[in-house]
This record gives structure tokens, C-alpha cells and sequence, in this order.
């Protein structure tokens, strides 16, 4: 199925894949996923949160918005039919002002859990890299993260997490129970397997990834691949 994405997408003369087909790739390799439908309408998505269950979230899911949230594409927290429609209009709304035509993503809202950022980028010299940190002020402020050239082995995936300052959060502070490090290495060796193999990546990002408690797992909320 991988190769399918990829091969469709650039048979479309398009890099960027959308929000949904990069987690595609992302369950594909065994990496947990959100929860989600794409909805084209109102009624598709009624329905879809209502399989869900609410909250939901609602996103636009196009390839020609990689930065959803700046564009006003992203509602978190939506608890009822009527805030789902709200939201649905809201995005409808922008996307027709920049003559877009979304598809719309309704997704499970993920609450509980660490956010932490995993991606890779191809480097002209080097080839993959994979990097990690936490999510939110950690990276965007302190630049609180590591990287590593790929492939990389256990080993490599937990002196990655166990580097960053903020490690401290995932082996558990005060109220904060230890986050399921062993499920975290995982998805750091299967992304680098991933763009490792297929060498037609030239970016990829999980943000967030929702690391929860010990045994419990982590669940991929977003995610963007971009093809070369």
C-alpha cells in the first residue's frame, strides 16, 4: 500500500500527501494511528463523528494546506452536532476564499499522554535523518531535540529519547506517570525502516505523537510526508 500512495500521488503530479494518507503509511508500517474518517459533507461527517463518538476533531485535509493550523483548519474539542457543523462551515468558509476544494478529516480527540514530535528529512549529503523531541514550547522555543542519520538500532532510538532535557517528563514527574518509552523506540525504528526503504520521502512529520503511560502505547495525531 505504500508504494500505491506514493506512486498515486506523484502520478498526480503532487509531492505533499495529505494528512490521511501519510497515516496511512504511518499504520502500515505498524505505527498506531487516530481513529478517523474523510468526509466530502456535512452529513458524511454527522455520521462519521457519530461512529466516532464524540469530542471529535475536525481538520481540513488537503495537500495544498500543510500548515493547517495557520490556515484555520483545524477545530479541537467538538462535543456536539452543532459545533461539529459550526466548524465544518468555518472551514468550508476559508477553503473557498483561496478556491480550494477539501476533502475534511474527522478524527478522534486524543487526550491524556506526553506529545512528542518525531520526523526525518533527507540531507543532500548524509541521506535520511530522523529526529525527536517533545512537543509544543520543548522544540519550538528551546530546540530541546536530537538527530540521528539513518538507519539507526535500539541503541541509537534510546540514547535519541534519553538525550533531550525533557526526558525527564517521559520517565515520569510528580503527578506525571512514566510514558511508554519501549512503544516510543518503536516508532522511531519503523520511521527510520520507512524512509530508509523508500527513498522517494523527502520529509516526514509526526506532530504530535501522544506518548501514554507505561503499556499503553502512543497514537499518531498528525502527520505529513512530502515526496521528491
Amino acid at each position: 500500500m505504500i508504494q500505491k500512495i506514493i506512486e498515486a500521488a506523484l502520478s498526480e503530479g503532487r509531492k505533499v500527501l495529505n494528512e490521511h494518507e501519510s497515516k496511512l503509511i504511518l499504520a502500515e508500517r505498524g505505527i498506531p494511528i487516530t481513529r478517523e474518517k474523510v468526509v466530502s459533507t456535512k452529513e458524511e461527517a454527522l455520521e462519521a463523528a457519530k461512529e466516532i463518538g464524540y469530542p471529535v476533531v475536525l481538520k481540513i485535509c488537503s495537500h495544498e494546506v500543510t500548515h493547517k493550523q495557520d490556515f484555520g483548519g483545524v477545530h479541537v474539542g467538538i462535543e456536539d452536532d452543532k459545533q461539529l457543523l459550526a466548524a465544518y462551515e468555518a472551514i468550508s468558509e476559508r477553503a473557498k476564499a483561496q478556491d480550494i476544494e477539501p476533502l475534511f478529516l474527522v478524527q478522534e480527540m486524543v487526550e491524556g499522554g506526553v506529545e512528542t514530535l518525531v520526523g526525518s528529512k533527507k540531507d543532500e549529503i548524509f541521506g535520511p535523518t530522523i529526529l525527536f523531541g517533545l512537543g509544543g514550547i520543548f522544540t519550538e522555543v528551546l530546540e530541546d531535540i536530537s538527530l540521528r542519520i539513518c538507519p539507526i538500532e535500539r541503541k541509537d532510538a534510546e540514547e535519541m529519547i534519553q538525550e533531550i532535557k525533557g526526558y525527564k517528563i517521559l520517565r515520569g514527574y510528580r503527578n506525571v506517570p512514566p510514558a511508554d518509552v519501549e512503544a516510543l523506540v518503536d516508532v522511531l525504528l519503523k520511521v527510520s525502516e520507512l524512509v530508509t526503504e523508500h527513498l522517494e520521502i523527502k520529509e516526514l512529520d509526526i506532530n504530535p505523537l501522544f506518548v501514554r503511560e507505561r503499556g499503553k502505547g502512543v497514537v499518531a495525531a498528525d502527520s505529513l510526508i512530502i515526496l521528491e
